[in-house]
């Protein structure tokens, strides 16, 4: 998880800004989504 997503979690979650968890949950679902697609198609051999 890159260090600005873990500092504005940490952030939301001791305002209890419930709005800003969920947007940065998804930002990091999606992140998390599209970082391992990118890195299973470099790994993949030419055929």
């Amino acid at each position: 998880m890159p260090i600005w997503l873990k500092k504005q979690l940490r952030k939301a979650y001791a305002e209890k800004n419930r709005h800003q968890l969920k947007l940065l949950n998804q930002c990091w679902f999606y992140y998390k989504a599209t970082h391992r697609e990118n890195t299973l198609s470099q790994h993949k051999e030419p055929m």
